[in-house]
């Protein structure tokens, strides 16, 4: 993997650029990064324009057949029979039912063709009928088989045993790394996410931008790598606003009205003692922080309604701290949401429809919420997961994977299209020929049991919402640190920019 370390002569530009403080503890690397891309944005902003990010992480590897479902007869057909389908294309193990994806179906303005020339039609799951019609009136794309790459690789590479010149993702198939990889493009450990490295591009020494860094990466789902950057902090909160520091913040403890104050004073006092000084800095930044987030958050909530689930109410709260983004100081921010379950190894059937009907609602509520604020042009949400899921079934869900499809929602979406090459339906794994296995070229698009052998890097995805954002071709191996092996002129067939994005 490309060194993400400083003596990286990109890296020294990009520190350079970002200056220094303190990091954040992490633990999703993804989503540190996008801090980082809020921050490099902030350099090509216009007076009184604002943008955000939001990534929406689907915890525990998300079942990608069996959310955007191939549904034209030939390849539905493969698809049922691979997942267990029951006679006349009705439900049946793991499989669902042709007829129940129709109110689903999606309707791109052209039709996406896999590799061997064939017209491809997909709906989502049927519990989506939300995103549906936000794909089908041109405010939702669909990304296809996106996944951690170090660079672009074949089935006979993946196969090698030449780690130097064709490098696999660290610990493929393992939660806490891939969640680490789509955040930071490191294993776990990782201390610096994508999202944390573009909001170092757009805190001070670009006062302009972002009057106060610490709201440039905001976490509504706890402690995450994916937001924390060089100098980008991740700020979090709770579905019910600011967390406070107990007592200070208190209007009375142990009934006296006078001892709160007397505390405050006393946790944000300045000391000779170094260490004890900067716990009191952080504190009085901690308790100035809570007052901020809580005058944003004085203002009318927005009109539009949202479910009383989890991600449901984390949008909700995303959709408030934008609306009051002036009084934060805040023109480029990058939010992270969250919800989990979709570790499916059992009960894909009946527990997929919930997750995806809430998943549905809450990105739908949330784009709707944006249209009311008057930003939808100026704010894009898109889904992750630790990855895709094996087409194959083990008899009432699907196993770890690698690829998978996402799904990206916002006004300056170009919507209603799929981006990326749609793979074939297949989990047949090659035949030895002279003792050197030999795949056909629907063979070649999994690596074992239909994991989809990734078309598209999460770097290419995580380039095309930073370059939206602001961020600039030059600051992006800062960013995405194995960038550099996509795009002209090392491989013109893997772009940097997906295209999924307007100007």
């Amino acid at each position: 993997m490309k060194s993400t370390l400083p003596q990286h002569p990109g890296r020294r530009a990009f520190l350079r650029r970002s200056g220094q403080l303190a990091l954040s503890s992490t633990t999703l690397p993804f989503v540190m990064n996008l801090a980082a891309i809020g921050e490099a944005a902030a350099f090509n902003a216009v007076d009184g324009d604002y943008k955000a990010l939001v990534c929406v992480f689907l915890f525990g590897g998300n079942d990608y057949a069996n959310t955007v479902v191939t549904y034209d007869n030939d390849s539905y057909d493969k698809y049922s029979a691979i997942r267990g389908g029951g006679p006349g294309r009705t439900a049946g193990g793991i499989a669902l039912a042709q007829a129940d994806l129709t109110p689903t179906l999606l309707a791109p303005t052209t039709a996406p063709v896999d590799p061997q020339g064939r017209t491809r039609q997909y709906a989502l799951h049927p519990a989506m009928t939300g995103l549906a019609g936000l794909f089908n009136s041109g405010q939702a794309a669909v990304q296809l088989n996106v996944g951690p790459l170090v660079k672009p690789l074949t089935r006979a590479q993946y196969d090698s045993s030449d780690r130097v010149n064709y490098p696999r993702p660290p610990q493929l198939f393992s939660h806490n790394d891939q969640q680490s990889i789509w955040q930071s493009s490191s294993p776990e450990g990782s201390r610096i996410g994508w999202g944390g490295n573009v909001g170092d591009l757009v805190i001070p020494p670009n006062p302009q931008l972002n009057s106060n860094s610490l709201f440039t990466g905001i976490s509504v789902s706890g402690n995450t790598v994916f937001l924390a950057g060089d100098r980008a902090l991740q700020y979090q909160v709770s579905t019910r606003g600011a967390i406070k520091i107990q007592p200070a913040t208190n209007t009375t403890v142990y009934g006296s009205a006078t001892l709160p104050a007397a505390i405050k004073a006393l946790i944000q006092q300045g000391s000779a003692h170094t260490l004890e000084n900067e716990y009191n800095l952080v504190t009085q930044r901690a308790i100035n922080a809570e007052a901020a987030i809580t005058a944003a958050l004085a203002l009318p909530e927005p009109a539009t309604v949202f479910a009383a689930d989890g991600l449901s109410q984390q949008l909700k709260m995303v959709a408030r701290l934008i609306k009051g983004r002036a009084t934060l100081g805040a023109r480029r921010q990058v939010f992270f949401v969250s919800m989990g379950g979709f570790d499916l190894h059992d009960s894909l059937i009946t527990q997929q429809p919930l997750l995806m009907g809430r998943l549905s609602a809450a990105m739908t509520a949330f784009y709707n919420a944006t249209v009311e604020l008057g930003v939808a042009n100026q704010v894009t949400s898109f889904t992750a997961s630790d990855f895709g899921r094996t087409l194959s079934s083990n008899g009432d869900g699907s196993d770890h994977g690698w690829g998978s499809h996402h799904l990206v929602v916002g006004g300056a979406v170009r919507g209603k299209a799929f981006y990326g090459t749609p793979p074939p339906v297949n989990i047949s794994n090659g035949t030895r020929v002279g003792g050197v296995r030999v795949y056909t070229p629907e063979e070649e698009w999994h690596v074992g049991q239909g994991r989809l052998l990734p078309s598209t890097s999460v770097d290419q995805y995580a380039a095309t919402l930073a370059r939206w954002f602001g961020v600039t071709d030059a600051e992006l191996p800062g960013i995405l640190p194995n960038i550099v092996n996509f795009g002209a002129p090392v491989r013109p067939d893997y772009p940097v920019d997906l295209g999924f994005m307007t100007a």
